[in-house]
């Protein structure tokens, strides 16, 4: 059940550390975070909320002004900025009109605006400025609808609320919703709040804590009314039948991900040629979700729009539903993702026409429901999957006790399209351009170390997730810390990869973390010091195991899931300067990665049948950091400098003198040539890219 949140304490908290905005924009906020930061009220910018103020123009006079929040924005998270001020007469002037075109609606909010930068307003800032209540609260509240995604709405709203709310029946967006809501509270001045069908909940009063705790109190009616209804959990989410155990539904996930996640890939056209639209997942298998996908109704209610338009645009209106043998079969897994995106592009063209086309969306699915096993979200980002995880979670709660209840009833697909296509719904998803590598997942060894840690970096700012590993733990932690900003993309595992069961067991991760992979970069490397007499072949032994057998199940493993998705991608092997100049006392080191690079080559002869290019780095004389120190020089510095005579930043600049360029190589650099042959540019496989300054000894022949 819903409970109100409010604390006194909180409440003037809020007051003194807003004091500069006013009493009652600082509890505006505050109401608005306890609505945000409650799911079961609003989901991921979903809802809104305002208050009425008053501000002084340039000439010192006072003027009515309404706060609302701005389109797209986080009620969980806004702060003052977040609601926007706009002069409040020259929009409820706008009653008297009869007709309003949305650019028209547009021109005149951002035209009321106190202040030219502000985000642009709510779409429903006209709804908030006809009601003339102080404080207006607007949510998607998930009991509100079980209750009205139904075809007897009003039969359980009347039960629960009698004339307490005015109801309408569903009313797209704008100025034709502002002007019914406004209508309805004139006829029914008493009622405590408006319920609009298929879409949500509208309430109001005079302080801000009225007006959210006549939200809480009125969901609240609901989900008891529910409970009530339902006698408790519906079957649906109650495992009857029965979905695979816990345990399954991992062990089926890791092996079957990389189906979907390959079937999901979108063939596009770019000024270089085709090229695959990738996407990354979010997994959802709670209990309650994979009794869900277990049940007979499944199927048709994953067919079904959404439990309100709003979350169209995340989510699209319906779900592709597949059994586990069609996820785990790669064809069939894409053939029921293509009859799913006919069938879109046919929803398109019938209800969406230019519009739709303007919009250019995907026809394929954002969400898929596993029979017995729970939900998948893909989006081409991380954050994107998880925000329609979150959705779908909901969705598919709501649609079993709306299932339970009656019947559920969606919005039909002719007034879904008008939302789903509706330009001023679409700007909430912004238009900013896509960095090379969104999408993609990569996979690095030896992550963090000084190379690994460039390569990561790299990876990271032009957009892939990225899953590094390495048997340094607390280098490992370091890393991670290191890019606070990408914490959704980059997941650390730390593990052995001279154990081949943790190799597979690191892959499955990767898997379950992302859903598959399309960039690998085998970068793990030991050094070891000796001459060839004195050495010893034991430790000659564990450098060639971590240096080449090590890259060799790497290999292996990647090479399986890349066939598996069947979407091309990209090796790019960390070799070294040593494979084509070796050095003296480095025997072991330079075998070992000369033979790794030898592997690389044969991938590229192997590998190239399922479109992936395999290519390697020489990198040469790169020291790190401080938070990322070179293991390798740790282990060879102190003899080289006791050779030269040289202190440390002595033994860095011979390195660097020494080279054509005279130039320091950072980690850095290996982490953008690694990007280059990620981002597949040219048509490259079995190349070999030096970096390290420019050694005419090393150049490769």
């Amino acid at each position: 059940m819903v409970q109100s949140r409010w604390n006194d304490a909180e409440a003037a908290e809020y007051c003194r550390r807003y004091a500069a905005c006013g009493e009652g924009l600082a509890l505006r906020v505050y109401t608005s975070r306890l609505i945000g930061r409650d799911p079961d009220l609003v989901l991921h910018g979903g809802g809104n909320t305002s208050v009425k103020a008053t501000a002084r123009d340039l000439l010192g006079r006072e003027l009515a002004v309404l706060h609302v929040k701005g389109s797209g924005s986080d009620l969980g998270a806004v702060e003052p900025a977040g609601l926007p001020a706009v002069r409040l007469a020259p929009l409820r002037e706008l009653r008297a009109l009869r007709e309003l075109s949305d650019q028209a609606m547009v021109d005149a909010v951002r035209g009321a605006l106190l202040d030219s930068r502000a985000p642009n307003p709510s779409v429903e800032t006209l709804l908030h400025a006809f009601l003339p209540h102080a404080f207006v609260d607007h949510t998607h509240a998930d009991a509100i609808l079980a209750l009205t995604d139904q075809p007897t709405a009003d039969q359980h709203l009347r039960a629960v609320y009698g004339d307490e709310v005015a109801v309408l029946p569903w009313i797209m967006p704008g100025f034709p919703l502002a002007q019914a809501v406004a209508a309805a509270y004139e006829a029914h001045p008493q009622c405590r709040g408006i319920v609009l069908k298929k879409h949500g909940l509208f309430t109001f009063g005079a302080t801000a804590r009225e007006s959210y705790e006549r939200t809480i109190e009125l969901v609240d009616r609901a989900e008891r009314y529910l409970q009530r209804r339902l006698g408790g959990t519906p079957a649906m989410l109650s495992g009857e039948p029965a979905p695979l155990p816990a345990a399954a539904r991992e062990e089926f996930l890791g092996r079957a991900l990389p189906s979907l996640r390959g079937a999901l890939a979108q063939a596009i056209d770019t000024q270089l040629g085709p090229a695959q639209r990738r996407v990354v997942t979010e997994v959802r298998t709670a209990d309650d979700l994979a009794a869900w996908s277990a049940h007979p109704a499944a199927a048709s209610l994953c067919a079904l729009g959404p439990i309100t338009p709003d979350h169209v645009i995340r989510t699209k209106g319906q779900y592709l539903f597949l059994s586990r043998d069609e996820m785990l079969d790669p064809a069939r897994c894409r053939s029921q993702v293509q009859a799913f995106a006919v069938a879109q592009r046919r929803y398109q063209e019938q209800f969406g026409g230019a519009a739709a086309a303007a919009a250019g969306l995907s026809p394929l699915p954002v969400v898929a429901v596993v029979e017995g096993v729970g939900l998948i979200a893909a989006q081409t980002s991380k954050r994107a999957a998880a925000i329609a995880a979150d959705i779908a979670e909901h969705t598919l709660r709501v649609k079993a006790r709306a299932h339970a209840l009656d019947r559920y009833e969606a919005l039909p697909p002719a007034e879904l399209a008008a939302m789903e296509f509706w330009p001023l719904e679409l700007a909430k998803l912004g238009s900013q351009q896509e960095p090379w590598l969104a999408g993609q997942v990569a996979f690095v060894t030896g992550a963090a170390g000084a190379i690994g840690s460039g390569i990561v970096a790299a990876l990271l700012d032009a957009g892939a997730a990225v899953f590094a590993t390495d048997c340094a733990v607390e280098r490992l932690a370091t890393l991670a810390a290191r890019h606070p900003k990408a914490r959704e993309r980059l997941v650390t595992a730390p593990g052995d990869l001279t154990d081949a069961a943790t190799v597979e067991r690191l892959f499955r991760a990767c898997v379950l973390a992302f859903g598959g992979l399309d960039i690998v970069v085998p970068n793990a490397g030991i050094a070891h010091v000796s001459t060839l007499v004195a050495m010893d072949p034991a430790r000659f032994q564990a450098v060639l195991e971590v240096n080449t057998t090590a890259t060799l199940r790497v290999l292996q493993h990647a090479g399986r899931l890349l066939q598996q998705q069947g979407t091309g991608g990209s090796v790019v092997l960390q070799a070294s300067k040593n494979t084509f100049a070796p050095g003296a006392g480095f025997g072991a080191y330079s075998a070992s990665k000369a033979a790794a690079l030898q592997l690389a080559r044969i991938a590229a002869l192997e590998f190239a049948a399922f479109g992936v290019r395999v290519n390697a780095i020489n990198a040469d004389a790169v020291f790190g950091d401080d938070a990322a120190p070179s293991q390798l020089w740790q282990e060879v510095g102190p003899e080289r400098m006791r050779a030269r005579g040289l202190d440390a930043a002595g033994l860095r600049d011979f390195y660097r003198q020494r080279s054509l360029l005279k130039a320091e190589v950072l980690p850095r650099h290996v982490g953008e040539a690694v990007v280059w042959f990620a981002a597949q540019r040219t048509p490259t496989t079995g190349a070999v890219l030096p970096v390290d300054g420019g050694l005419p000894e090393a150049f490769p022949r």
